[in-house]
């Protein structure tokens, strides 16, 4: 997912980790229960095997969740926020049920091809969806590929999470967050809110994208990490 990213800022002389979340990638799911603090502290203990005490923390989607659980966490490990397709606010009882639905549906396997079919299309923008087939394609092999037990501990762990609004009120290193305009499960107006609570945060809304900025937009994704780690430098 953060491929062109990570090239690119590698190209620019900078050290990338680009984590396999615990369940996906090569990284084993293990027996714990659903919580995005595991994930955060697997982020740290990456970190630490790699000889890195501070670095600037990205991440989409749950990886932005997974971001503010870090930044709440080891808060003096983080040197610049990127936040995409996040919402610091708490999850509504409404889509803490939304959320069980999904992960009792998706370890179903008669009821698992009709929910990708379904939910794959919205991670992208209209725009992508109607003029770029084969990322669409890519985003539905990527949801078929995914272990079902592991989406569901990670949509469990999404739905178990705090309201991240105060922890980031205190964060007071360079952040960005970055919505896109077609986005249809993290409204414009969520990520403001987001963007309001971080101390001189900057809000970037990227036309004709959806909930995937880092492969709907690309280089727009790339250019918003190049001025975060930027700033981070100077504010270092």
């Amino acid at each position: 997912m953060w491929k062109a990213q990570q090239q690119a800022l590698t190209a620019a002389g900078h050290r990338v980790l680009a984590p396999d979340q615990r369940g996906f990638g090569r990284t084993p799911l293990g027996d714990d229960p659903p919580s995005l603090d595991l994930v955060a502290d697997d982020v740290a203990r990456l970190m630490d095997q790699n000889g890195i005490e501070r670095a600037a923390i990205a991440g989409a989607s749950m990886g932005g969740y997974v971001a503010m659980a870090f930044v709440r966490r080891h808060p003096s490990r983080v040197a610049a926020l990127g936040l995409f397709a996040a919402r610091a606010a708490a999850d509504t009882l409404d889509q803490r049920a939304q959320r069980e639905a999904f992960a009792t549906a998706i370890i179903d396997p008669g009821r698992r091809a009709a929910l990708i079919d379904a939910t794959a299309p919205q991670l992208l923008g209209a725009v992508t969806r109607a003029g770029n087939p084969e990322l669409v394609r890519r985003v539905r092999a990527s949801a078929e590929a995914c272990d079902p037990h592991a989406l569901a501990w990670a949509q469990r762990a999404i739905a178990q999470r705090p309201d991240a609004l105060e922890v980031l009120r205190e964060v007071r290193v360079p952040a960005v967050v970055v919505a896109g305009e077609q986005d249809e499960l993290v409204s414009f107006h969520e990520a403001a809110n987001t963007a309001a609570a971080l101390p001189g945060a900057l809000l970037v809304v990227l036309a004709h994208c959806g909930h995937l900025a880092p492969i709907e937009a690309p280089e727009a994704v790339t250019a918003s990490l190049c001025r975060l780690v930027d700033h981070a430098a100077v504010a270092r």
